[in-house]
């Protein structure tokens, strides 16, 4: 059984607004037990993955498509907006961010916390969604895997070897089969008619994960920003459950630090647990002074 009460915070893509210093003041005046980032730190910013890498909190990490954005060729046009900022025949900046993140970095692997009796278990990183098999030669390359069976054994050998049965899953993207709506929480927002834009991969993983008899409480994601790109009358559904007792945050509310006349204000999502089960999950912003202006309760259930 999980310890009775744990407090995490999810966050999501960063995409260079990430502080070092009034980040941890602000996670450290939240009391988490646990950090959790879906990844997308920037266009392969080292910098950044190196100042999260040195945060002195519990936590665990997955890389995001951007991530890897200039090391898959086929991103790479021949504009000054994607135009690679350094030699890559020199420099291989993906593998230096695997390298500064080591066990931290869960994408295909997994990470046990013991003072929380409780997992961590990766998805496939660096993932940019779809139910296409896409950058095959990125994956060959680098995990020797060429196809959605393959990455979902991987995955599923993750969580035969996580120490608890108490599994938290956290992707870049989401699974599969959470919706086909432009406002689903992996739906294309990008097309008109949308469409389910999830990972088969991660859908499969967490359908073998039950069938292990894992308890899944949580799973948490990026990637798919809660704005929508073609609708500005409404914001991304966050929030899906499942029958097996699984809920799921897409916690990519972007930019995740925002300035006006009063200052900066970060976002934080929160996940509290209770004897392993979910009891609220919320969306909260600080302020420079580290206090909570804003609070938006995303999901509540009482634990009995």
């Amino acid at each position: 059984m999980a310890d009775s009460s744990i407090k995490i915070a999810v966050v999501g893509d960063v995409h260079d607004l990430w502080q070092p210093v009034e980040d941890r003041l602000a996670l450290q005046s939240l009391g988490v037990d646990l950090v959790l980032f879906v990844g997308d730190f920037g266009n392969e910013s080292v910098e950044v993955v190196r100042a999260i890498a040195n945060l002195d909190i519990p936590k665990a990490v997955i890389l995001g498509n951007h991530d890897a954005w200039y090391s898959i060729s086929d991103n790479v046009k021949n504009s000054k907006k994607n135009e690679c900022p350094y030699d890559r025949t020199k420099e291989d900046r993906v593998q230096q961010q695997l390298d500064i993140l080591g066990k931290m970095h869960v994408g295909y692997s997994w990470l046990d916390f013991p003072e929380l009796k409780l997992s961590v278990v990766g998805a496939r990183p660096f993932s940019w969604g779809s139910s296409k098999w896409k950058k095959e030669a990125f994956y060959r390359d680098r995990y020797n895997i060429k196809n959605f069976m393959e990455s979902t054994q991987r995955i599923s050998e993750s969580v035969a070897n996580a120490a608890y049965e108490n599994i938290i899953f956290l992707g870049h993207n989401g699974p599969y089969g959470l919706g086909s709506e432009e406002h689903s929480i992996c739906g294309k927002d990008w097309k008109i008619g949308g469409g389910d834009y999830g990972d088969p991969d991660f859908a499969e993983a967490l359908s073998q994960s039950y069938q292990m008899r894992k308890t899944v409480p949580l799973a948490t994601f990026g990637h798919m920003h809660h704005s929508l790109r073609l609708n500005s009358h409404r914001t991304r559904e966050v929030i899906a459950t499942n029958d097996m007792g699984t809920t799921f945050l897409n916690a990519a509310c972007a930019p995740r630090i925002v300035k006006n006349n009063d200052g900066e204000y970060r976002n934080f999502s929160i996940v509290n647990l209770e004897s392993g089960q979910i009891s609220q999950i919320s969306l909260l912003w600080l302020n420079s002074y580290c206090q909570i202006v804003s609070e938006k309760i995303l999901f509540k259930h009482k634990i009995l």
